[in-house]
């Protein structure tokens, strides 16, 4: 399946305005590219392996609508269901019932398409500034922005450890290694980023058999499963995104991880009580979060309640020149910070509770 890929380019303080009032003729789930900085709740939501800091913000936005393009096949399934009574979504008022079609298999008119959004833009032009609002047509298809991305990971060592992705096969010269599998799908990390690898080595310091880890912001569960792969006793694991779900189970399924070795739940662990509780108190050995060094500054004293005495806290994703704003949040939780390792620009804290 092909689609069309209509891009605006437009203003930041216009983006909410257009998303809106295109919506009102079915372009849907726009793709918005700009340079604003994240807020504070967009922050706490990144329990994902992060990137630095972007370039400053210019002001610029552009806004992505994704229109399906049906090939043949595709087509005649949709001429039959319109003898059955299936019709496609208008482009509504003033556009002389021309039709566009995001999944009904009909052809589409992009060049109605393209009027009813520059109608719309015009419009909106009358009572605020929407910068150049161009618009620029390309095609892509599935593939494109589904799995392209699997082109850039490939296995790689972490120390001993390899990482490999089901798509690879093992060489012969690696199977008596130990072997991560991992398929993060394309809303999770692969173990590549640098704050992952630092986790990685701290856990392997300090972990033992009789370990209970927990794994705050979770994503494709792999610290959590490394971990077990590496024979602590039990982990648990929290994340915002219900995706995560998913991810973990099938990343322990392909990794041998029995189900019950893995809790897996789903929240905030800083402001959500029901999670904390779930989550348990004085219960792990060690805590392994590797967020956003901003996030890490409120879940540092929450982390605290569910460390047992003289247990572990391992943290990344922190950005060099905000480590002492960790280390700082680390001792005003009481904590004793034991090493601060680094690669790269990014750097890992590990701190001991009394």
């Amino acid at each position: 399946m092909k689609w069309k890929k209509l891009t605006i380019k437009t203003v930041t303080e216009a983006e909410d305005i257009i998303i809106s009032d295109l919506y009102d003729i079915g372009l849907e789930g726009a793709m918005i590219e700009d340079h604003v900085p994240l807020s504070a709740w967009e922050k706490e939501q990144m329990f994902v392996d992060i990137l630095p800091d972007g370039p400053e913000d210019d002001g610029i936005a552009y806004l992505s609508f994704f229109v399906e393009v049906p090939d043949e096949e595709d087509q005649a399934l949709a001429a039959e269901g319109t003898e059955n009574g299936t019709l496609c979504a208008g482009l509504g008022e003033g556009v002389d019932n021309s039709y566009f079609c995001v999944s009904s298999g009909q052809p589409v008119d992009m060049e109605a398409l393209v009027k009813a959004v520059e109608e719309r833009l015009q419009a909106i032009r009358q009572y605020m500034d929407i910068g150049e609002g161009s618009i620029v047509i390309s095609e892509t298809e599935d593939k494109d922005w589904l799995n392209n991305w699997k082109e850039f990971f490939h296995q790689f060592y972490i120390d001993d450890l390899l990482v490999t992705p089901s798509w690879e096969e093992i060489k012969p010269e690696d199977r008596d290694k130990k072997i991560l599998h991992i398929d993060p799908g394309t809303a999770f990390g692969t173990g590549m980023h640098e704050t992952t690898q630092l986790c990685i080595r701290q856990l392997k310091k300090y972990i033992t058999s009789d370990t209970v880890l927990l794994d705050v912001g979770t994503g494709s569960g792999i610290l959590a499963i490394v971990a077990l792969m590496y024979g602590i006793k039990e982990a648990a694991g929290t994340d915002l995104d219900p995706c995560a779900l998913e991810a973990v189970r099938e990343n322990m399924e392909m990794n041998g991880i029995s189900p019950g070795a893995f809790q897996m739940m789903i929240g905030n662990i800083i402001t959500d009580k029901e999670v904390q509780e779930r989550a348990g108190y004085e219960k792990y050995d060690i805590v392994v979060a590797n967020i956003l060094a901003e996030v890490l500054l409120p879940l540092t004293p929450v982390v605290k309640k569910h460390l047992k005495k003289g247990g572990i806290y391992i943290t990344s994703g922190i950005i060099a020149e905000k480590e002492k704003l960790v280390t700082d949040a680390v001792k005003a939780a009481g904590m004793e910070v034991l090493e601060v390792t680094r690669q790269n620009e990014w750097v890992s804290v590990t701190a001991r509770m009394p």
